[in-house]
């Protein structure tokens, strides 16, 4: 997030998309409703009656997967009558001669044709958005879980930069986090080209400043496979071990039929968790890991702030705390790697990693800080960019639209996307364990509209099979005005259902995630 979670609460126009928010992030809709409730005017963009939209000023229903043509259109509209900050966009950016021809062909009428927007509500956003003094994007995996997930990502920054809205209160391009510590986890250096800070790995000074830290010389340059191209590396024999920690692709990856065949085709299979989740059970060694409640460290939130975790209880049987375990791996493996605690760790985290260098426990023991925090004596940075942007000047990037991996065709005519409810969480790991949350959701279910549902004989709760060209699923109908005639929903949650069966695989070229959030499907009533 360019922005502190607080900020959305003090914008004057609020733009979620892509984001189930009170249901996904259901704290942090709090912010945006008490800024609603203060007068900010709401934009939703989603397929769904998701419950934000009672709040909305406009809600904008786009057909999957057509992203950069709604906000391409949004961006030709603000250009051709003026709206947009002449001032900003002339001192602070470059590229917007090249913008405004990758927009000039996404015309209201264009793009209701290819998103389903009505050409009159996408001026009516446009005008509301640019006319702003400070407008907050908020979006999550509905845009990210895409073949095209960075180029909407970095339209949305597009769209941000043109009216003048980052760097500034109550504004900026705001990713909301799937999971409480992955921005933590990117922080750490938990992908595939960069250490801790995002320091590329490819860069010489990190480089020698890791190898000086660590004792060690001959670190490799060369950037390592995302999630979702180990395993079908792993599936054509390209590597044979493979160390899975807090993660249960056997529920959370596309395609999962192929997802098990590659954790097969493993000589090798480790898996480090608090549960024995269905990842675990194809496992060859199951080392238990303790919870947050159960041991001290830190996490860093979807905000950038660095907070405290304190061990509030005792762990179960021999489960050890993941950095216990990963040192006791590694001295195995002849690195002898040994911490007194989790304090010192961090302070380590500090020694090698610029952004994190002027935080430490004393400093966070009663509030965090947001990164980037640059000395002990720097405040910490709840917004970035407020003077200039830390590549100097913000780039405009011309966007094309490309169309989903797979569309719907006669064989499998409808659109499916997936997602999550309120009271269930991720892969289930955790809620299904709670009798209370198992019984407000206590299963999967296919969300229909009223007009697909007469049409293919299916009332509510009838068993519907839903079939793509990777798998089948039977689960009960809710048959709604939640969906669009042509679009069924799915939550992925549920291991016995699961959903991920049925999705594709396709990858963003750039970001290597799957396009988890369309497919194409066909319904019946199960015999």
């Amino acid at each position: 997030m360019t922005n502190p979670i607080k900020d959305v609460e003090k914008a004057d126009v609020l733009l979620i998309t892509g984001s189930n928010t009170t249901e996904n992030h259901p704290v942090l809709s709090t912010y945006a409703k008490r800024g609603i409730a203060k007068g900010a005017k709401l934009i939703v963009v989603d397929p769904r009656k998701i419950p934000i939209t009672k709040h909305a000023t406009l809600w904008l229903r786009q057909t999957l997967g057509t992203d950069v043509a709604w906000i391409n259109g949004m961006m030709r509209v603000i250009i051709e009558e003026g709206l947009y900050d002449e001032s900003y966009v002339t001192s602070r950016t470059v590229g917007l001669e090249d913008l405004k021809k990758a927009v000039e062909p996404f015309t209201p009428e264009k793009v209701e044709e290819i998103s389903g927007i009505p050409a009159d509500q996408l001026v009516e956003a446009a005008r509301l958005y640019a006319s702003a003094k400070a407008a907050s994007i908020l979006y999550a995996m509905g845009i990210t879980q895409h073949t095209c997930g960075t180029d909407n990502v970095k339209s949305l920054a597009n769209l941000a930069m043109l009216c003048g809205n980052v760097g500034v209160e109550g504004g900026g391009v705001n990713p909301l986090r799937g999971q409480n510590n992955v921005q933590g986890a990117c922080d750490m250096g938990g992908l595939p080209n960069v250490y801790s800070g995002y320091q590329a790995v490819n860069n010489a000074d990190a480089k020698k400043r890791m190898e000086a830290a660590w004792g060690v010389t001959g670190l490799s340059d060369k950037p390592g496979l995302t999630v979702t191209q180990m395993l079908p590396a792993a599936h054509e024999g390209e590597f044979s071990a493979l160390y899975i920690i807090g993660e249960n692709p056997m529920v959370s990856d596309p395609d999962l039929r192929h997802a098990e065949k590659c954790l097969k085709a493993l000589d090798f299979l480790v898996v480090q968790d608090i549960f024995l989740t269905e990842t675990a059970k194809l496992a060859d060694v199951v080392l238990p890991s303790l919870c947050f409640a159960e041991k001290d460290g830190t996490f860093s939130n979807t905000e950038r702030k660095v907070q405290r975790v304190r061990k509030a209880v005792d762990g179960p049987g021999e489960a050890r705390t993941d950095w216990d375990i990963l040192c006791g791996v590694a001295s195995r493996m002849g690195y002898p790697m040994a911490y007194e605690n989790a304090r010192q760790i961090f302070a380590e985290i500090g020694s090698v990693t610029p952004t994190y260098c002027g935080i430490n426990y004393e400093r966070i023991d009663s509030d965090g800080l947001f990164w980037p925090c640059t000395g002990t004596d720097h405040p910490g940075t709840p917004c970035l960019h407020m003077d200039k942007f830390s590549c100097g000047l913000g780039v405009f990037s011309a966007i094309g639209f490309k169309p989903p991996a797979e569309m719907p065709d006669d064989d499998y005519p409808l659109y499916l996307t997936t997602g999550r409810v309120l009271y269930q969480y991720h892969t289930g790991t955790m809620t299904m364990k709670s009798e209370g949350l198992n019984a407000q959701s206590p299963e999967c279910f296919v969300e229909i509209s009223q007009e697909d549902a007469d049409r293919l004989g299916v009332a509510q709760g009838d068993l519907v099979s839903v079939a793509s060209r990777r798998g089948k699923i039977t689960v009960p109908a809710v048959v709604g005005d939640m969906t669009e005639p042509g679009t069924v929903f799915i939550p992925f949650h549920w291991a016995k259902q699961a959903v991920n069966l049925l999705t594709n695989s396709a990858l963003d070229p750039i970001a290597r995630i799957p396009e988890l959030k369309v497919c194409a499907v066909r319904l019946e009533k199960a015999a």
